[in-house]
């Protein structure tokens, strides 16, 4: 005869529906609070840039207004971006790895990559360069001499180019210029990085449509045209595309350049640099090679 100790449940009689059903309950809820509770995020080491717009150029509601971003440092799994062959044939790759890098605002707030501009995300380009594999960079130069040399550049002495907060209207990218021929007035905004795609994808259907026609190269009037968002106060895009085409002067569109980029938030690439051969000193923008992010072993 099997015996049981006086521990051992005993038939209870016969629930109802609405009890079994409250019973069920009552079991689950115990069982998620006997639960371990788990870790939602993990939080990898981050550091927070500045960005060199500082924020005013976008729109208060935009998370980028901080003026800040927050950036994980480079793992393993950012090198597989680096080296999925899709990615490079596509030409993404940097961006698919920045926007892996980027956690947010440095206030927890997500941002939108798309949003970034151009100079901006120079600035990051720069500080996930520097906490992936370190502010160290070996560059080889022609020297004014016409020498090569190699320079070892400390990638953390870049600062950003200084502003002239002035010249803005705070949550406002939008500026005015006359230009200096025929006095007309063009306004024009700084790109961001969803304008430079759609700047891009312009110029690779213009090369298919030209590619039997010839080689001429539409990049600088394409930039401006997407640039531009009015001329003498018509921002009909018509309108726009015929002044760059056929109506903008070269003194005036070289003099519209040179304001620009004046005016741009940026991260300022400019070197010192001395000529081995001649003892000379001499100046030079940062040369960003392949080997940038594919440092040699």
């Amino acid at each position: 005869m099997t015996t049981v100790n006086d521990d051992y449940p005993r038939q209870q009689a016969q629930m109802s529906d609405a009890e079994l059903k409250q019973l069920a309950i009552q079991k689950f809820e115990q069982s998620k609070q006997n639960q371990p509770q788990q870790q939602s995020t993990y939080k990898f080491p981050f550091e927070i840039i500045d960005l060199p717009s500082k924020g005013l150029l976008y729109d208060p509601s935009n998370p980028l207004s901080s003026g800040k971003l927050e950036l994980k440092y480079m793992t393993a799994k950012e090198e597989d971006i680096l080296t999925t062959q899709s990615y490079i044939k596509q030409g993404v790759v940097l961006d698919k790895l920045f926007q892996s890098l980027i956690l947010g605002n440095g206030a927890g707030l997500s941002v939108n990559y798309n949003d970034l501009l151009m100079g901006d995300k120079n600035a990051v380009m720069i500080a996930a360069r520097v906490l992936g594999y370190g502010k160290d960079y070996e560059i080889e130069i022609t020297n004014p001499s016409g020498d090569k040399q190699k320079e070892l550049v400390d990638l953390s002495q870049f600062e950003h180019a200084a502003i002239d907060e002035s010249l803005i209207t705070p949550g406002v990218n939008r500026f005015r210029f006359e230009l200096p021929a025929t006095k007309r007035v063009v306004e024009f905004k700084l790109l961001t990085h969803k304008d430079n795609m759609k700047v891009d994808e312009e110029l690779v259907a213009m090369k298919k449509l030209t590619k039997q026609g010839g080689s001429e190269d539409h990049n600088l009037t394409t930039r401006m045209i997407h640039t531009i968002v009015s001329v003498d106060g018509n921002e009909d895009r018509q309108h726009i595309r015929n002044f760059v085409k056929n109506e903008f002067l070269a003194m005036d569109a070289r003099a519209f350049r040179k304001y620009m980029k004046s005016i741009q938030p940026d991260v300022d690439l400019t070197m010192n640099l001395t000529d081995d051969t001649s003892g000379e000193p001499f100046t030079m923008e940062l040369p960003i090679s392949v080997d940038f992010f594919w440092p040699r072993a």
